[in-house]
């Protein structure tokens, strides 16, 4: 309990900056509120507007602003704008913008996401393929390889987390272009482990089951889960979601998501680097 107490007061990120892809709502917002709570400050970015085969409500820049406001309440700086991760140029530029303003880059957290059409493989479009893997896959490199010279030239090392997912671990129908990208986000953590370890730069990726967010509690999903109906509500899909784990929960929350984010930025997570760690409930294992 003790343990507990202080790693709540402990102000693990204190002086340092944290950059963060996807952070208007959901796991992205969590992931600032809980990095700003250490100490960090943030540089925060989202796409704030519809893209094709999202699978879900787009985010806004209302949810963006509401993101500044948590940090802000926490004491912390922050600076955020809307922005496309697919577009390389955009997400440089803003980056090193803010960099100069904040002194310095010691962690990136590459969220951005989008759920895909939630159709097979066969019965989607080279559009749906291209909005996902453009989206989960180049997008997480854009917004790491912006960070590279950032944190190289800073020589103080970093942390690196990559959102990925527990398709990764245990693939599912209907998520074919998602599941892929995913995979490929693993291969890109690894091989930037291996290039990045003698700078002292960890890369760890993370694997959450459904998480309580709009990304899976939307109308999109719970037709997906339930298609014998014709407006099938959450309560409809519950069975379905709580089948997805090992644990008796249907989802775990974005804040359980950030707890592991935050452990992995700092440096209680020192030695921990090329690794894949699941928040899943086990889901990887049914």
């Amino acid at each position: 309990m003790t343990d507990a107490v202080e790693n709540t007061t402990s102000r693990r990120l204190e002086g340092r900056v944290a950059f963060i892809s996807g952070a208007a709502r959901g796991m992205g917002r969590s992931h600032a509120v809980s990095l700003a709570r250490e100490g960090a400050d943030i540089i925060a970015f989202d796409i704030c507007e519809p893209v094709h085969a999202q699978g879900a409500p787009p985010s806004t820049e209302a949810d963006l602003a509401e993101t500044v406001r948590l940090v802000e309440a926490l004491d912390r700086r922050i600076i955020a704008t809307k922005c496309d991760a697919r577009d390389h140029d955009a997400v440089s530029g803003f980056l090193e913008e803010s960099v100069a303003d904040l002194g310095r880059l010691d962690i990136v957290i590459a969220n951005a996401g989008i759920n895909g059409p939630g159709v097979t493989l066969a019965d989607s479009t080279f559009e749906d393929w291209t909005s996902v893997i453009d989206t989960n896959l180049t997008g997480i490199f854009n917004v790491v390889h912006a960070s590279l010279p950032h944190l190289l030239s800073g020589g103080r090392g970093g942390s690196i987390v990559m959102i990925s997912s527990s398709l990764a671990l245990r693939p599912a129908a209907h998520f074919g272009a998602y599941t892929t990208a995913k995979h490929g986000v693993v291969g890109l953590m690894k091989s930037l482990a291996v290039e990045l370890g003698e700078h002292s730069i960890r890369v760890n990726t993370v694997h959450p089951t459904g998480v309580n967010t709009d990304l899976l509690v939307n109308e999109s999903t719970f037709k997906l889960f339930r298609p014998d109906l014709e407006a099938p509500t959450v309560d409809d899909a519950m069975d379905s979601y709580y089948g997805l784990n090992l644990l008796p929960i249907p989802w775990v929350e974005a804040s359980d998501v950030s707890r592991v984010v935050t452990f992995l930025a700092s440096d209680d997570a020192r030695y921990i680097t090329g690794s894949m760690i699941p928040v899943d409930a086990g889901m990887s294992l049914k």
